[in-house]
């Protein structure tokens, strides 16, 4: 059968068997036997289902059969993974339709290997990009990109991607492809590395690193790709990047990583952190991570690099207590040479402590470097006598500091190494008679007794005659005790008056403190005795913060106002001292009392802020009715947080609103009105702050109050705020609450804005009004709204002029048709006829002519003929005419019309004869006679008859030329 062709009886007899079969050639002869014979989709079922063809054999044959539908090809190689042959042969015999079914509707899956496939035969971008365009099916964009990537044409997904981003599109291949383009195109790859938040940085890093390194760090710290960023600075030498990122990163094991002995490239990322790093950050967590990874990696010698760089150059950590501390103590375990530099250098550590750690690390020198910078001479004198055992320059530096408690000790330390004139010395310079006992048994060891004398009288000078004027006040003997004090004596009377003090002797104390002019130890004396005058008159005297304290303190305690206000005055201009004496004057309930102190001194020449901001607190708990005054005054000098608080706590919203305004927080005080109105809102105040605010949120807010509050008002507001307003949101709030009424004067106001929701509500509110003449302006001036809508809706109206208003509506719209047949219905004819006009369509113009004459409105058709004449087919109007008797009305009309057609013809006679001068005219310039080949029969012409239009027609003559269709009375 098959040798004879009958390739129809072929095909049912192998169909019959084709399901059953496993043999190869019967599935393959099938094929052919469909093939040949049309039937197409029964070639597409066994391609699809079968799986027992030579998927090569059958693949050549569908290529060789160059059938119209190529779709059994695409399943085969589809199924078979001959994908680049089926693109090389489709591209080649321009099948390009094809290779789209297939990645569009067979196998979208496939498209990354076509597009390859694609980019090998050098098939044109556009069309590779328009095949990605229409494939909307899944398919993988790591693989696409690949396959792109792979032939340097990653540049053609760029518009595609760019597109699927703007889609909002988060797929992690889109942006990792996206990035890949901008770094390759040099398109701006910075801000796209550090902003956008969807990229893979593992990826992106790798890709960047033979390109660019620093994109490469880009992205691997935006992903906090540790390791990888490590590794790209440590082959690329980018250890100032790293050192940078280490600080910011601030993770103690990652440190522990980079300062590993193990790293070869430590020395270098240390320079880089010491170097240039440190001194750019401000932020004192950076530098603490740093500095504990050091200690962690027990680096000594390059921690002190580190603190030196931080501490000992100009720096925002230069004052860092803690920072020098650990300089100097790590100087002191590493490298103590250094240790001397710092301590002259650095003014901010713990000087005793350091010291002590000094010592007991036996630097001697260091520590007493550390207490004399520092002044503790008693202690630095110790470690001279002690440690270093040196008296010799023990004696030298009490001579050189000549206090007393370093004469002393340096006189323990002589004494003990039996120096007794020495000693002696040192004892008296010292004025140190408490150690009688211990002189007294050395020099009768060593037979100095006229030392043991000098010792002696200067221990009766000053011990003995001390002692006896605190007897003399002890025992009450006031009279001589004044005597004693009044003539030469060595007593220590600073030392005795304190006893006496302490004691409650405060009469001996007077006396003892007025002798040597001690001023505040005399005042607090005075205020014990009750002599508050005294005491103030003292305190003037000693002119000292703490003097006035206590003497202020102990008249408030006495109710001595007065006094207490002197005493103030001199207290309250130190800020510091300010909370204490408020909290003294409060704790005790005398609130009127601070509150006066506090008003005189405002006008005091050192009167400071504090003052003026405590002063308007206390108006806010105490006096309420003066602080409004007293803001409106001093507004400028006080602490405004603070007292907003205060008017805050005591509910004072008045007050609080105008601290707001000054404050320049708006939103704040717009709340504070809308939420106390009774009390703090004023109209223009409102309105002049609400149009200040930052957040447009309380425009809104604030209508809602005027609407609940002052409706009357809210026409005004509206004005006041519609340069902000989002007049669309405006509209539908009060649509919500169902007011548009209430605001229609300014929504009339704002309508030049052409807002389309605003000219909606606006034209609703004209309909319900019934005032279809402020309609009419509105959609005439704006034309913002939906047109359609509103005449549909107006179509039907009871009133006349409303539907006459959707006549003109469909007409501003080209509904043409409907416009006249509202004018129509509603009998407008002159509207009617003006938009039939307008439209400038024929058929709608003889339409309404059709409609005058069966309405027998012979008057409209006439005016009709008129106004529409440029649109009327001259047959038409003369068939009309005489079918209804009315050829009378249209005799103007066919006037015009003939008029218009001789006008018509001379014309063309005229350029017919201008053209025929013009070709005789070229013969006689070219010398040649040459007969024109086509030539119109002239027909005869104005010329042969005078004042006359001749017509080509024979049986109508010449008529005398129309002198214009309009000037007819008729249509006057």
């Amino acid at each position: 059968m098959s040798r004879l062709k009958a390739t129809e009886g072929l095909f049912y007899f192998l169909g019959s068997i084709v399901n059953f079969s496993q043999d190869p050639e019967v599935h393959f002869k099938y094929i052919q036997a469909a093939t040949r014979t049309g039937q197409i989709k029964e070639v597409e079922r066994i391609c699809r289902e079968s799986n027992c063809y030579d998927p090569e054999r059958v693949k050549n044959y569908l290529k060789e059969a160059k059938l119209a539908d190529q779709l059994p090809l695409i399943i085969v190689c589809d199924r078979h993974d001959m994908v680049q042959d089926l693109v090389l042969y489709l591209y080649r015999s321009n099948l390009m339709k094809s290779i789209e079914v297939f990645v569009s509707k067979v196998n979208p899956k496939r498209l990354p290997i076509v597009v390859g496939a694609l980019l090998n035969v050098d098939c044109s971008e556009d069309q590779i990009k328009q095949l990605i365009q229409i494939t909307r099916g899944k398919f993988d964009i790591d693989e696409l990109v690949e396959e792109v990537e792979k032939r340097n044409r990653l540049k053609l997904l760029n518009s595609w991607l760019e597109s699927r981003v703007h889609e909002g599109n988060q797929d992690q291949a889109t942006h990792n492809a996206l990035a890949k383009i901008y770094i390759d195109s040099n398109n701006n790859p910075e801000r796209f590395l550090r902003e956008n938040q969807f990229y893979d940085s593992r990826v992106i890093g790798k890709y960047c690193e033979k390109r660019d390194p620093h994109y490469a760090l880009l992205a691997y710290e935006r992903g906090r790709c540790d390791s990888e960023l490590i590794a790209v600075c440590n082959e690329n030498s980018l250890f100032k990047n790293l050192a940078r990122y280490l600080v910011r990163r601030r993770d103690s094991d990652l440190w522990g990583v980079v300062l590993a002995e193990s790293n070869p490239h430590r020395r270098q990322l240390i320079d880089q952190v010491v170097q240039t790093t440190l001194s750019e950050t401000s932020d004192p967590d950076d530098i603490t991570i740093t500095v504990r990874a050091f200690i962690s990696a027990d680096l000594p010698n390059e921690l002190i690099e580190l603190l030196e760089k931080i501490v000992l150059e100009n720096s925002a950590f230069t004052e860092n207590r803690n920072l020098q501390n650990l300089l100097i103590l790590t100087a002191m375990k590493a490298d103590s040479s250094r240790v001397m530099e710092y301590i002259q250098k650095l003014d901010n550590y713990d000087a005793p402590d350091i010291a002590n750690i000094a010592i007991t690390d036996k630097l001697y020198e260091e520590a007493f470097a550390i207490f004399r910078k520092f002044g503790v001479n008693a202690s630095a004198i110790k470690v001279l006598i002690e440690n270093v055992k040196n008296l010799d320059r023990a004696y030298e530096f009490a001579e050189k500091v000549n206090e007393p408690a370093v004469w002393s000790a340096l006189a323990k330390a002589q004494l003990n190494e039996s120096l007794v004139k020495e000693a002696v010395d040192s004892f008296v310079k010292a004025d140190d008679p408490s150690a009688f006992i211990e002189v007294a048994k050395k020099c009768n060891e060593t037979d100095h007794w006229e030392d043991l004398v000098r010792y002696l009288q200067m221990s009766r000078e000053s011990f003995i005659e001390t002692e006896l004027c605190f007897a003399y006040a002890k025992t009450g003997r006031l009279t001589e005790l004044e005597e004693f004090i009044t003539e030469p004596n060595h007593a220590q009377i600073q030392l005795v008056g304190d006893r006496c003090a302490e004691d409650g002797m405060n009469d001996a104390a007077r006396i003892l403190f007025s002798s040597i002019s001690n001023f505040a130890k005399l005042a607090k004396t005075l205020v014990e005795l009750g002599d508050f005058p005294g005491a103030v008159d003292a305190g003037r005297k000693a002119n000292s913060t703490k003097t006035w304290k206590q003497i202020c303190f102990a008249c408030v305690n006495h109710q001595e106002f007065r006094l207490a206000q002197i005493c103030g005055l001199h207290i309250v201009v130190h800020a510091d001292e300010l909370d204490e004496l408020i909290n003294y004057y409060q704790n005790r309930a005398h609130f009127d009392e601070l509150i006066a102190l506090l008003e005189n001194a405002l006008g005091l020449e050192r009167a400071h802020m504090g003052m003026f901001t405590e002063l308007a607190i206390l108006y806010s708990k105490y006096k309420t009715e003066k602080m409004r005054e007293h803001l409106e005054l001093f507004w400028s000098r006080v602490n405004i947080p603070k007292v907003l608080r205060a008017a805050e706590q005591a509910h004072l919203w008045s007050e609080l609103v105008f601290l707001y305004d000054k404050y320049e927080e708006y939103d704040n005080a717009v709340m504070t009105m809308v939420q106390h109105p009774t009390e703090a809102w004023r109209e223009q105040h409102f309105k002049e702050i609400v149009t200040k605010v930052a957040n447009v949120e309380l425009y809104y807010r604030a209508i809602q109050f005027y609407l609940d509050y002052k409706p009357n008002l809210l026409n005004d507001l509206l004005l006041v705020l519609s340069p902000r307003l989002d007049q669309t949101r405006t509209v539908a709030f009060f649509q919500k609450v169902d007011q548009l009424a209430l605001v229609q004067p300014y929504l009339r106001q704002v309508q030049n804005l052409n807002n389309k929701a605003l000219n909606e509500c606006l034209n609703q509110l004209f309909i319900e009004d019934e005032d279809y003449e402020s309609l009419r302006a509105s959609i005439a001036t704006y034309d913002n709204f939906d047109n359609i809508s509103l005449a549909q809706q107006l179509e039907n109206h009871q009133l006349l002029e409303f539907r006459r208003i959707s006549a003109f509506l469909y007409k501003g719209n080209n509904r043409w048709k409907q416009s006249v047949e509202l004018c129509k219905k509603d009998k407008l004819y002159n509207d009617a006829m003006e938009y039939a006009a307008e439209s400038r369509q024929p058929e709608i113009v003889e339409d309404l002519m059709q409609y005058f004459l069966s309405q027998g409105l012979k008057d409209c058709f006439s005016t009709l003929l008129y106004k529409c004449y440029e649109f009327l087919r001259p047959d038409v109007v003369l068939e009309l005419a005489w079918r209804n008797n009315l050829v009378d009305y249209a005799m103007p009309f066919m006037i015009q019309t003939v008029r218009d057609f001789g006008s018509r013809l001379d014309r063309l006679e005229r350029a017919e004869m201008e053209r025929k001068e013009e070709v005789k005219e070229q013969q006689q310039r070219s010398g040649s006679l040459i007969e024109p080949q086509l030539m119109l029969t002239a027909y005869p012409t104005a010329a042969t008859t005078p004042n006359a239009t001749a017509y080509p027609t024979g049986g109508i003559g010449t008529i005398p030329p129309a002198q214009g269709f309009p000037s007819y009375p008729f249509y006057k």
